[in-house]
């Protein structure tokens, strides 16, 4: 079966794939044997790119055991250091001794194994019972289960940190696997999510690197996408392993803290009360009808003790602000009805608004200027 919209975002392919491959393997894991060499066809491969997010992927469906981490790396005493050496670093890097650890997607443990020796409580998960069997054989602690949904709970949830290594390319719902990851780790949670690297591939014209498994073909920026869409964000990002592979850290994406905008909001309101009590009895005129002006007349409580608001945009003029009711008026304003005071709220234009202010109306008139919180006289 074949689709035409992206796994990630949603959004349609280009028209035509970027690559047609005829003949293509069916699968790197289904090696046909005597009795079945007849009935072994090749099958035609298309790469396609997203035109909205720019992720590249193949237009058919996974290859059936796309759950099943399938690796050669016990047989590689080169990955193996090489492995030792990333994963005591990361462990250093971001003080994970004593702490939980999940790679998803463990496969027979091969590298979970390595991770329980940096000092951390290493954990597993693994789709495949065969490959989940031999990890608990060898003493290694991992759930049978996969990442279908971002509300799959793990057992020992949650973790300080995961791994997710050259297993997401497989999966045909990224966005469940990086949710679910999502779910069952700490809000001050790291990673390590690595992914075979297109822009490799690009660079040296591999033809031969697409495969039925690889939905996806990632580059730095794409992977970057990836992460953002799923709550987390990009800490490191470096090509590794003879460059095959893109090595990226990432973190948790921390709610914004926007706590200290009622207390600017406060500090504002005194001020403009501390200037209007320099009027009483008098008269104060508002100069600006922008959207940031009229939303601190409402915040601030203003309503009833502004005379005006002036603004230079005819549309606007013999109108009310929202919410306070206050009349909008032309500049010549100042002239037929004068105030004592105006406070300018004209954003960038503020000094512009001031200084025109200055040389056109009333010398004596008292002008401030709202800056981001505070109220500064101008001269």
């Amino acid at each position: 079966m074949s689709i035409n919209t992206c796994r990630l975002c949603g959004h349609e392919f280009f028209a035509e794939p970027l690559l047609r491959q005829e003949n293509m393997p069916r699968a790197a894991q289904c090696l046909p044997d005597r009795e079945s060499l007849q009935s072994d066809k090749g099958i035609t491969l298309e790469v396609c790119q997203c035109s909205g997010c720019g992720l590249v992927q193949l237009s058919s469906d996974p290859v059936p055991y796309y759950k099943d981490v399938i690796r050669a790396a016990a047989f590689s005493e080169e990955m193996k250091e090489f492995r030792r050496r990333q994963f005591s670093k990361f462990v250093e890097g971001y003080s994970l001794k004593g702490k939980k650890v999940i790679e998803v997607g463990c496969g027979r443990g091969e590298y979970l194994a390595i991770l329980q020796q940096c000092g951390v409580e290493a954990y597993g998960l693994e789709h495949s019972e065969e490959a989940v069997t031999r990890c608990a054989d060898r003493g290694l602690r991992v759930s049978q289960g996969y990442l279908h949904s971002s509300a799959v709970r793990l057992p020992e949830a949650p973790f300080d940190a995961f791994m997710i290594l050259s297993f997401l390319e497989h999966l045909p719902e990224p966005n469940a696997a990086l949710g679910g990851i999502g779910f069952n780790v700490k809000d001050d949670a790291v990673g390590i999510i690595e992914v075979p690297n297109f822009e490799m591939i690009v660079r040296r014209n591999l033809f031969s690197e697409f495969i039925f498994d690889h939905l996806f073909y990632f580059t730095r920026e794409t992977l970057n996408t990836t992460v953002g869409l799923n709550g987390f964000e990009m800490v490191d990002c470096t090509e590794v392993w003879h460059d095959y592979i893109i090595s990226a850290v990432v973190k948790k994406r921390k709610k914004m803290d926007l706590s200290p905008f009622p207390q600017r909001q406060e500090m504002l309101q005194d001020a403009l009360f501390e200037y209007l009590g320099l009027f009483k009895g008098k008269s104060v005129a508002i100069w600006g009808a922008g959207h940031q002006a009229l939303a601190i007349l409402s915040l601030t409580n203003l309503a009833g003790k502004i005379k005006y608001v002036v603004d230079s945009a005819v549309f606007k003029q013999g109108k009310y602000t929202p919410a306070t009711h206050i009349p909008i008026v032309s500049p010549d304003t100042l002239d037929s009805d004068p105030v004592d005071a105006v406070i300018v709220m004209a954003g960038s234009y503020s000094d512009e608004v001031a200084m025109n202010i200055r040389k056109t109306f009333d010398k004596q008139m008292n002008i401030s200027i709202l800056r981001d919180f505070k109220l500064e006289k101008y001269a």
